[in-house]
Formats: C-alpha cells, structure tokens, sequence
C-alpha cells in the first residue's frame, strides 16, 4: 500500500511543474505598425512602456512592422497580439475594421472623431483609443509663422494629399487663416512624385511667395523630395514634422513626436495591467517643437527675424 501511494506521489509530483507552467502567463506581444521606421519613435515608445513596469525583452516582446497596413493588421490580428498600436490614422482604421476585440492604440494629427476612429474624446468607447496632436488645427499656426517670416508676401500655396482624412479640415482652416490676415492663398493637391512636381511648377507659375505643406505621412515619406524643389524654385516652405526640417526643409510646426509616442507606450502599458481602451480618453498633445533649419535660410538668402528664432525649440545650423 505504501509503495502504491509513493509511486501515485511521484507521478502527481512529475506532473505539477507542468501544470505550473501552463498556468504561467505568457509574455504579451504588442504590435507597432509605421509607415516608415523611426528610430527615436521606437525609443520613445518602449520608454513610455518602461514608465508603466514593462520592457521590452523581459516581460513584453514588441514586434515593429512596416509596409501594407492591411496584410499587417491581418497578420496581428490573426496571431491574437495583445495589442496593436498604430502611429497614424490610415493604419488605425485598418486595424479597427480588423478587430473589434484586441485593444488599439493610435497617435494621430487627425481629429479621431471626425475620421471615425472614436465616437468621442472623453469617452471612446470600444476598442480604439490614443493620442491625437490635432494637427489639422494648426494649419493657422503654420501661416501665421510663414507670415512673420514674410510680412510682406501676399500669395501663398498649400500642398495637401487629397486622399488624406484630414485634407478638407486643413484646406479649410488655410483659407479661413489667409482670409484672417488678408492674404491669398491657393490649394494645390498631389500624391505620387510626379504630382508633387507637377504642383511646384504650378505654384510658381501662379507667383506663390511661400508654401505649406500639410502634414501628411505621405509628405513626410517624400520630405528629400519636397525639400529639394524648394530649394531649386527658391520657395520658403514649412512643414508639419521635424523630420522635413531636418531634410532640408525651412522650417517645421507640430506637436513633438516623440513625447506622443512615450505617451502611446504609456497608454499600452495600461492597457496590458488590465485597463480597457474604451475606458481610457483620448489624449490631446500638449508639447509643440518648432524648428528651423537655419541653413536652407542661408540658401534661399532669408535672415530669419530675432523674434522667430526666440521662439524655436530647435534650430539646425
């Protein structure tokens, strides 16, 4: 009898670190979707989750992608991710028309109610919810800098995507802004390499003395591109990342990229200790960045006011 009950213990322990292991959480994956890679993103993102106890490699695994935000989602959604974060809102939409149940995260320049990622702000409700910098809004913002550079210019051009959620919003507050200070300004619209070419030679035959760039992923992918013909048609220009700046553009206004991202981190770290999406609101940007790029200044011969320069969080000399 007691060799039975010593041969049913062994047996019972053999098979308990078993069910212990099964009974362990497995790590959570979270998939990030970008249109493009962005190195400081990604640190800003994994600081943001590291901010809420998680990093990635020991107790969260992240799993970056790229490319067709519709084989991605697909494929995130297949493997049953933990959550999916999405750094604009073409991709957010994607991901939201996939999955109604695994939580998403976006950050956006667009107004999430108005492009339907979100039914409100305070209370999203769902599965979606994120940071937004309302970018769209800051169309004015962008004039009102080109026009101290400028005071004298009369006519000016925005360049927007016409496919872009935001494009009517932006075109709107353009006019209203140029109307608000007495200047003319005229739309011009493009998607492809040779549209955006086609557009700057538009924009000069219609003698614009400067152009805003919407802020568009689209643009951004294109900012050498952009850059380049603003230099060649001498065409003061600012944009809505720093990253345009950065690649030659004049000059760039819009909520900081980076501390959105950290915020986004933040935001999927809650939702991983058990917060759900719906519950959390939508965060509205609070850091804005304003750069200029002093040498396109010095290439297009502009002195750039004191009072401008006063103002920029960065200036690349």
């Amino acid at each position: 009898m007691q060799r039975r009950e010593f041969i049913a213990g062994l047996g019972s322990a053999a098979a308990w670190p078993v069910v212990a292991r099964a009974q362990q959480p497995a790590t959570p994956v979270v998939g990030v979707f970008r249109p493009f890679a962005s190195e400081d993103g990604q640190g800003a993102f994994r600081k943001g989750l590291s901010e809420i106890g998680y990093v990635e490699g020991r107790n969260v695994t992240i799993e970056y992608r790229f490319g067709n935000a519709l084989e991605v989602m697909a494929d995130l959604v297949q493997r049953r991710v933990a959550v999916i974060a999405s750094f604009n809102s073409g991709s957010a939409l994607v991901a939201k028309a996939a999955t109604a149940t695994i939580p998403i995260i976006f950050s956006t320049g667009n107004d999430p109610v108005e492009v339907g990622l979100v039914t409100s702000l305070n209370r999203p409700g769902g599965n979606v919810t994120g940071i937004t910098s309302l970018a769209q809004n800051l169309t004015g913002k962008r004039l009102e800098l080109l026009h101290e550079l400028l005071p004298n210019a009369q006519r000016f051009a925005l360049l927007v995507d016409p496919a872009a959620p935001s494009t009517a919003v932006v075109t709107r507050d353009a006019l209203a802004a140029a109307l608000a200070i007495g200047r003319y300004i005229k739309i011009f619209s493009a998607r492809t390499n040779s549209e955006i070419d086609a557009a700057f030679a538009g924009i000069i035959q219609e003698r614009c003395d400067a152009l805003l760039v919407s802020a568009n992923v689209l643009f951004l992918a294109r900012r050498v591109q952009l850059a380049n013909l603003a230099a060649r048609h001498a065409l003061p220009a600012i944009y809505g990342f720093r990253e345009n700046a950065e690649a030659g553009g004049l000059m760039s206004y819009d909520a900081s990229t980076t501390d959105r991202e950290r915020q986004a981190g933040i935001y999927v770290g809650r939702i991983l200790k058990g917060e759900k999406p719906g519950d959390l609101p939508v965060m509205r940007a609070t850091k804005f960045e304003f750069v200029i790029n002093l040498q396109t200044a010095k290439l297009l011969c502009l002195t750039i006011p004191e009072t401008l320069l006063a103002t920029a969080d960065e200036v690349i000399q």
